[in-house]
């Protein structure tokens, strides 16, 4: 338990604090994150959904399940903030749209993401998951879509490791790439287990 004058608890409660977006969000601001000033690990995600919105509780879903599979954590590691930091490019849930969840909301990366980070110097591994993640962190480095971005994964390393979601809507494209599979994911493991055995 952090003592109330931490700074970094203070950022903490000034980022669930935060009502910057609320006349925009159809169930109401509910900022989901979870982070110490120890992590090691941090996962940068797009937003929570209305299950993680209901839960608090960041990747709570099928989403986090497969992504805990990718990583070959569980999930009491998972939710160890000593080890993972989870920030979502936008903290709260932004709705639905035609094809799925809403993008995430644009003023939290620039508002929020550069304190965070500032807090969280014992990060050895950032993983970008997701095209918002992509962009807003690889800019013109990214390649000409998610897919190729992905497939050349060891040009960003060791500053990001960008991903694809692990959401169920994108099994087809993990089908679709059995690179994906054969060479991502045994170097994911790797570099994790590399972060997790330097922390033990």
């Amino acid at each position: 338990m952090l003592p109330v004058s931490d700074p970094f608890h203070h950022l903490i409660q000034e980022i669930r604090s935060c009502r910057l977006c609320e006349e925009h969000l159809p169930l109401g601001p509910n900022p989901v994150f979870s982070a110490a000033s120890g992590s090691r690990i941090l996962i940068i995600g797009q937003a929570p959904g209305a299950k993680v919105h209901a839960s608090g509780i960041p990747w709570d879903d099928l989403s986090g399940e497969q992504l805990r599979s990718w990583l070959s954590v569980d999930r009491n590691t998972f939710y160890d903030t000593s080890v993972f930091g989870i920030v979502p490019m936008g903290f709260c849930y932004p709705g639905r749209g035609k094809g799925g969840d809403m993008p995430p909301r644009p003023e939290c990366a620039p508002i929020w993401h550069g304190k965070l980070l500032t807090a969280l110097p014992h990060v050895k591994l950032t993983l970008l998951i997701g095209q918002y993640a992509h962009a807003y962190y690889l800019k013109e480095k990214r390649r000409k879509n998610l897919t190729e971005t992905v497939k050349h994964f060891k040009d960003y390393l060791p500053a990001y490791f960008p991903l694809v979601h692990p959401s169920p809507r994108n099994r087809i494209w993990q089908k679709r790439n059995p690179w994906f599979e054969a060479e991502v994911l045994p170097e994911l493991r790797k570099r994790v287990g590399e972060v997790l055995s330097d922390s033990l």
